[in-house]
This record gives structure tokens, C-alpha cells and sequence, in this order.
């Protein structure tokens, strides 16, 4: 603006001073045109009375005069000239200020040189005798006085231009200064030129609203951050050149990234083939979907594409943790297989004794031994079924039993009990240490509990060997472990022993018995009274199963 402010000033400075230049110019070349001419008129006034009086010699006796003087005859003869000799002259009678004299009395003309540079003004007085005595004079033309003057006119011109670039810079600075001390924040504040004023008034409207638009926008982006941020699912938003636009910190968490990814590309969170295919379907304008497998857990991607004129300008990406539901999938999965090898093999051995028996193949005195052997795997049958039972009732919630306050003490009292003929079988001796401990819980789901544990150490013990119940009080927790110094449990088995139907030592399990159900219902049944479960086990020195639970849980 100051740049503009400048040229305009000082264009408009040059034009005035030209325009004025030309002016002051035409205006004293009409003043001393206009003199001169009255100056001749004077003069041939004066040298008309002098030749009235002396006639031709008046003329003869001047001298050092700056006009030329001529005296023409009635027939229009030169007479005399003082600057060329009238005999050689030629006749003036068809000159303009000669026939004007003779007719009025006086008579003026202007005659242009050859070149235009110069202009001869003529004053004709006529005298008594009807002779006409002439004075002329030169002046140069307005074209030539330019050029004459041409020099001091640049000169001016220029030194008006220099001083007129300096006062139009300051002017500039100054016009411009106001303006840029302007508060655009507040611009209803600020104190400045009326023509600015309704700027202002239009600046402090659309800040008003630009104010209001970033503050919904503002609001708008939080309430996106905190549903986002709320979410269990990953949610990320992609442009065309797959860089990552926004994501929430389940995204991050998912891809297990420790800072915001915003700003990378996507493929930065996984190089994966089936992740890169859904990123190229879904950036074609095409709807996509993969299960990953992230590590130890199954994530279901869900993309969707983003269109804006018809075109694909990004894509916002949904992932979901299916860990859980994959490993349900899985379990159910083995589950039946295991549920249905499990059943099966004591139905085989029912049917198959049953139809000895029902095809006359057995002696009588053997009868009483098939059928016993019947009703033990009947018997194995029922357990298997109840077990399983129990287990799903766990898994749902379900309890058909109350809560109450019970010594803990006692309940490991009556396990050992009925554990004890089992023990004297396996030459394997319980104890229990601690005291006296009242805890709030389900009696028969911790029986259960305690029970399991101890059969297994039991059943997974060396000749002579101890498992031992001990019972602490830590507080606002009750800490129930049973030891044994059995054969031990593998690492790479100790993760999945809580699985259901798994078991350490497959080809012996027919020999050891149980449904293999045991540690899977220890493990619900511990979920369900609000406990926690810690194994340490270690290859034939023994292992120790830790149940933590609360002393007062809340019934659910």
C-alpha cells in the first residue's frame, strides 16, 4: 500500500508540475506576445511624428535600433528599410498590414519563418500623405522558446521530481502508519480514518464469526476426541496416499504403538499381505475387510472408503479386538471334539459289554463282573456330564447356591477327609497349616475348588509323597495353596493346564482317570468367587497352586 501510495503521489506530482510548466509557459509567451505588439504600436507612433515633421531624413539620422523600420510609398515602393536597401526590395502593396493601413489607419500581421522557430510581428501606421511607415520585430515561436529552455526546464523538472519522491515517501509513511498500528483483534477499538471505518465494521464481524465457527469447530473436535478416545475399537482416518489423518489410543494400543502415528503412513503400523490388501481395496473406492492376527491377538479390520465428488480421498479404518471371540470359536471347537471323545469312549465300553451280554457270550459266573464294569463306566459317564454341567454354569454366572461366612479351616478339613482313602491308595499324606480363617464366600464351589486341587496332587504324586493345604490371612484377602511334591509340571504345559480336557500326560490319563475338567472348573470356579490363581511348578520337585480371594465379596 505504501508502494502505491508513492507512485500515485509522485505520478500525480510530475503531471501537475508538466502540466503547470506548460501552463506558466503558454501564459508568458501570450504576455510578452501581447507586448510586444503594443511595444511596436508606441514606436511607430513615435518615429510616424518624426518622419510628419522631417520626413525620409528623421529616418536616416537613427541609429541602434532593435526594430525594423520600413517606409512605403502610396503605391506600395519601399522608400527606405534600415536593414536592406529599398531599391532592390520588391513592392509591398499586397502585403496584409500595408493594405490595413491604408484602409483604417493602422494595420498589424504575423509571418512565420521558413523553420517555424520564428515569428515576425508587423505594425503599419499610415501617415498624412498616405504613406504607410512599418515597424517589425521578431519573436520566437512557443515550439522554440521550449527548446531554448528545454535544459533548465529538466533541470527543474527533475530536482521537483527528487523532492517530490521524498515528500511522497514520508506522506506515504505517514497515510500508511495509522493502518498499520490497526488492532484487527479489536478493530471496533481502534481510532483511525472515517473512509477506513466500515472495513473495520466488516473485519469485527467476520472475527465475531470466525470466533464462533472456531469454537464449534473446537467443540465439535472434542466431543469427537472423547467419543474416540471412549471407544474399545481402533479407529483410524487415512487419506488417498495412505498417510494416517486421526486415531484414537485403542488404534495405538492395538498396534501396540507407544506414540500417535499421525502424520506416517499406514503401513508403518502393519506390513502384513492381508492388512496391504484391504489399505489398496478400500483406497480404490471399494469396501474392505480382514481378521489379523497381531501378535496373540486376532484384530477384525473394517475399512470403509471416503468420496468427495465422485472421487476416493481417504478411508477411515475400524479395528476390533476378537481375541476373546476367536479363542471362544476355538474352544468351543475343541471343546466338542473333546466332549465328544470323552463320551464316547465309556458309551463304546457300555455298548460293547451290553452286547456281549445281550448275545449270550458271557458265562454266568462273569455276569456280575461285565456289569460292574458297566456301571463304572456309567459312572464316569454321570461325572463327565456333571462336570461339564458345572462348568457352564460357571461360565454363566449361575449359582444355585448362597453366599455365607465359613471357616476355611473346616472346609479343608472335610477335603482331606474325603480325599483320604484316595491318599492311603497312592501312599500319599495330607496336611493343613493355618488358622482359623472366616471368609464370605460359596461353600460348594470352594469344596469344589480345594477338592480338584488336592485330587490332582494326589493323582500327580511319587510313592510316599505329601500335599500340603495352607491357609494365610493377608488382610483384606485369604490366601488358600496346595503343595505337593508330585512329578512336576512342564513350562511349556503350564499355561494351558486350566484349559478343558487338557492334560500333561496323555498316554497315562486312562490309567490316572477323571474327565479332565478338574483345574478348568478350579479356574471358573475362582473367577466366580472374585479370586485370582498363581501356579509354580517345577519338574519332579512338585508344584504349588495359590487361590487369592476376598474376605467379604459382595454376592452377585
Amino acid at each position: 500500500m505504501t508502494k502505491k501510495i508513492f507512485k500515485s503521489t509522485v505520478l500525480v506530482s510530475a503531471s501537475v508540475l508538466i502540466l503547470g510548466i506548460a501552463f506558466v509557459l503558454g501564459i508568458l509567451y501570450q504576455y510578452f506576445g501581447k507586448q510586444l505588439d503594443t511595444e511596436l504600436a508606441r514606436e511607430a507612433s513615435y518615429l510616424a511624428y518624426g518622419v510628419e515633421q522631417q520626413g525620409e531624413e528623421y529616418l536616416q539620422q537613427l541609429k541602434n535600433t532593435d526594430s525594423r523600420i520600413t517606409y512605403i510609398g502610396e503605391d506600395g515602393t519601399v522608400i527606405y528599410d534600415n536593414e536592406a536597401d529599398a531599391a532592390e526590395m520588391e513592392n509591398h502593396k499586397d502585403r496584409e498590414e500595408f493594405q490595413e493601413a491604408l484602409a483604417t489607419g493602422a494595420g498589424e500581421a504575423q509571418r512565420m519563418s521558413s523553420t517555424l522557430s520564428e515569428k515576425t510581428v508587423y505594425y503599419a501606421k499610415r501617415l498624412s500623405d498616405n504613406s504607410v511607415l512599418r515597424v517589425s520585430s521578431t519573436q520566437y515561436s512557443a515550439f522554440a522558446l521550449v527548446l531554448q529552455l528545454i535544459q533548465p526546464v529538466l533541470c527543474i523538472v527533475f530536482v521537483m521530481l527528487i523532492l517530490a519522491g521524498v515528500f511522497a515517501s514520508k506522506i506515504a509513511g505517514k497515510i500508511v502508519e495509522p493502518i498499520n498500528e490497526l488492532d484487527l483483534e479489536k478493530p471496533d477499538e481502534n481510532e483511525v480514518y472515517e473512509e477506513v471505518a466500515p472495513l473495520l465494521g466488516k473485519i469485527n464481524r467476520q472475527n465475531r464469526q470466525i470466533r464462533t465457527q472456531l469454537e464449534e469447530a473446537r467443540r465439535n473436535q472434542e466431543e469427537f476426541s472423547i467419543i474416540t478416545e471412549n471407544m474399545q475399537e481402533g479407529l483410524l482416518v487415512i487419506d488417498s496416499y495412505t498417510m494416517i489423518l486421526s486415531g484414537n489410543s485403542s488404534a495405538w494400543k492395538i498396534f501396540q504403538v507407544d506414540k500417535p502415528g499421525t502424520g506416517r503412513s499406514v503401513y508403518s503400523l502393519d506390513r502384513n499381505e492381508d492388512f496391504r490388501k484391504v489399505i489398496e481395496t478400500v483406497l480404490e473406492g471399494k469396501h474392505g475387510s480382514a481378521l489379523l492376527h497381531l501378535d496373540n491377538e486376532f484384530v477384525q479390520l473394517i475399512a470403509n472408503p471416503v468420496n468427495r465428488d465422485g472421487k476416493t480421498v481417504g478411508a477411515v479404518l475400524l479395528l476390533m479386538n476378537e481375541t476373546e471371540k476367536v479363542q471362544r470359536e476355538n474352544l468351543r471347537r475343541e471343546f466338542s471334539a473333546n466332549v465328544s471323545h470323552e463320551l464316547k469312549t465309556p458309551l463304546t465300553s457300555i455298548s460293547g459289554f451290553a452286547e456281549i451280554i445281550q448275545d449270550g457270550f458271557v458265562k454266568e459266573e462273569d455276569v456280575k463282573k461285565f456289569a460292574g464294569r458297566i456301571y463304572k463306566e456309567a459312572q464316569r459317564l454321570i461325572q463327565l456330564v456333571e462336570d461339564t454341567i458345572r462348568i457352564s454354569q460357571l461360565d454363566e454366572g449361575e449359582n444355585p447356591y448362597e453366599w455365607e461366612n465359613i471357616d476355611l479351616y473346616t472346609v479343608a478339613k472335610d477335603v482331606c477327609g474325603n480325599l483320604n482313602e484316595a491318599a492311603k491308595k497312592k501312599n500319599v499324606h495330607l496336611y493343613i497349616e493355618g488358622e482359623r480363617l472366616i471368609c464370605r464366600t460359596v461353600r460348594p464351589i470352594l469344596e469344589e475348588i480345594l477338592y480338584n486341587l488336592c485330587d490332582n496332587g494326589i493323582k500327580y504324586n511319587k510313592d510316599n509323597g505329601v500335599v500340603s493345604i495352607l491357609i494365610k490371612d493377608l488382610g483384606n484377602e485369604v490366601q488358600l495353596s496346595v503343595e505337593d511334591n508330585g512329578i512336576g509340571i512342564p513350562r511349556e504345559d503350564r499355561k494351558r493346564v486350566f484349559e478343558r480336557f487338557y492334560r500333561v500326560d496323555k498316554s497315562h490319563s486312562k490309567e490316572i482317570g477323571g474327565t479332565g475338567l478338574g483345574l478348568s472348573i478350579v479356574k471358573h470356579g475362582v473367577t466366580f468367587l472374585g479370586g485370582t490363581l498363581n501356579l509354580v511348578s517345577e519338574v519332579d520337585k512338585g508344584t504349588e497352586i495359590t487361590v487369592t480371594l476376598p474376605k467379604n465379596k459382595s454376592e452377585k
